[in-house]
């Protein structure tokens, strides 16, 4: 997919995508890159990945930075943001991609502290270097967003609630992003064929997966929904600050 975005919409801009080596990270990330923005790829433990990724990017002509942090941990969190500070002295975009808590052998709160208490985090330890006009995006699903009205497969309840905690705290933040002249989108995708998340939920409750696809018609997948988020960064923000991407008929009101 290539086009996604006008070419030089970007041009000048800084943009940092959370969880960026792989999945729909790093396509969001390729797609701001195309259009002009300088990059910064962030990785938990996929190091050899970010710097393949950002190679590449470099030979479009952009500026990338590559920074492992763990997103729970605020002194990792403010390391990061001290090293786009030094090295772009700004931030134009801010994708909160990164989530999780399917994984085994994470504490009983991992879900909660990355998919609520990191984003949180993350966004105020950007907040001094979002200049006005800037836009922050966090990306979820249909499955989270929805969870209070229409119930999801029990593996994935936990997950669920702590992004959906996640958005909730987000969005309280609202009032004093747009004080300060910053955009906030909420990007909600269905299930996405071919991601981590994906893989983990059709292994927990196989035939899950193609059982949302037929009640659904289609799920995107990983490049075409990176590509929705992408358009969020350079879109209008929309009045109730969220983009629904696929089908929503299986699901409730908010």
């Amino acid at each position: 997919m290539t086009d996604v975005l006008p070419a030089g919409s970007l041009d000048g801009k800084v943009a940092l995508v959370t969880g960026s080596s792989r999945g729909i990270g790093a396509d969001t990330v390729r797609y701001l890159a195309e259009a002009g923005a300088d990059v910064v790829i962030n990785y938990r433990n996929k190091a050899p990945r970010a710097e393949k990724l950002a190679a590449q990017l470099r030979e479009l002509g952009r500026r990338v930075l590559v920074v492992g942090a763990d997103l729970t941990d605020p002194e990792s969190v403010g390391t990061m943001l001290e090293a786009v500070q030094n090295e772009f002295g700004r931030l134009d975009v801010l994708v909160l991609n990164a989530s999780g808590g399917m994984e085994s052998g994470m504490a009983e709160d991992y879900a909660l502290s990355l998919n609520r208490d990191a984003q949180v985090n993350v966004l105020a330890a950007s907040v001094p270097l979002l200049a006005e006009g800037s836009r922050v995006v966090f990306v979820t699903s249909h499955q989270a967003h929805f969870i209070r009205t229409t119930p999801t497969m029990p593996e994935y309840e936990p997950v669920a609630l702590s992004k959906r905690a996640g958005e909730d705290a987000l969005r309280e933040r609202i009032p004093e992003l747009a004080a300060k002249g910053i955009g906030f989108t909420v990007v909600s995708g269905d299930m996405i064929e071919g991601t981590i998340t994906a893989t983990l939920l059709e292994r927990a409750n196989p035939g899950a997966i193609a059982e949302r696809r037929e009640s659904a018609g289609r799920l995107y997948n990983v490049s075409e929904f990176a590509a929705e988020v992408a358009r969020a960064v350079v879109d209008p923000v929309p009045a109730d600050n969220t983009r629904l991407v696929g089908d929503v008929s299986a699901f409730g009101g908010e």
